[in-house]
C-alpha cells in the first residue's frame, strides 16, 4: 500500500520521516516489522541481525549519520534477501550501490562510499532508535515507497 494512501487512512496516527533518505535497492516499496541495530561506524550487528531470519522485518540501522564509513554493501544486502528481509533503512551509508539496485530489497540510505567498518561487535540490538524525525521502535510497522517513509504502532494492512 502506498504511503500516501496509508497517511489518508490513519492520519496522525502515523508518525512521518523528514525526506532526505535515498532509495537505493531494488525495491521502492517495501513494508514489515522493525527491528532495529545501533551501528556506531560498525557493521558486526548489523550482520548478526541479517543473518537471522528476516520473516519479511525491516532491519532500521542506526549509524548516528556518520558519514565515515559504509554499514550496508552488497554482501549484507545478499544475506537479507537469502533470509528474508523485506529491506534495511540505514542511518548512514552504503556501498555496492548497483549491485543493491539490482536485488529484491528495500534499502534507504543516506547516500553512498566506498569504505568499509572495521569490525569490532560495537552496538546494540532491539532498542528504539530516532532519526528522520521520528522514533523506529522493535516490533512496529515501517512502510517506504518514492513518497517517503511512515511508522505505525499497529499494522498497517
Amino acid at each position: 500500500m502506498k504511503t500516501a494512501d496509508l497517511y489518508d487512512r490513519f492520519g496522525e496516527e502515523l508518525q512521518v520521516a523528514a525526506p532526505g533518505l535515498v532509495h537505493y535497492g531494488g525495491e521502492t516499496t517495501f513494508s514489515g516489522r522493525i527491528a532495529t541495530v545501533v551501528a556506531p561506524q560498525d557493521n558486526s550487528l548489523v550482520r548478526r541481525a541479517l543473518e537471522s531470519p528476516g520473516e519479511g522485518r525491516v532491519l532500521v540501522v542506526d549509524g548516528g549519520g556518520s558519514l565515515r564509513v559504509a554499514l550496508l554493501g552488497d554482501v549484507l544486502a545478499a544475506l537479507a534477501v537469502e533470509n528474508g528481509w523485506s529491506g534495511v533503512v540505514v542511518h548512514g551509508l552504503v556501498r555496492d550501490s548497483r549491485e543493491l539496485g539490482e536485488m529484491p530489497l528495500g534499502v534507504l540510505a543516506l547516500g553512498t562510499i566506498p569504505r568499509k567498518t572495521e569490525k569490532r561487535g560495537l552496538g546494540e540490538v532491539d532498542v528504539e532508535v530516532s532519526f528522520a524525525g521520528v522514533t523506529f521502535r522493535p516490533g512496529e510497522y515501517l512502510a517506504a515507497d518514492a513518497d517517503g517513509l511512515v511508522l505505525s504502532a499497529r499494522s498497517l494492512e
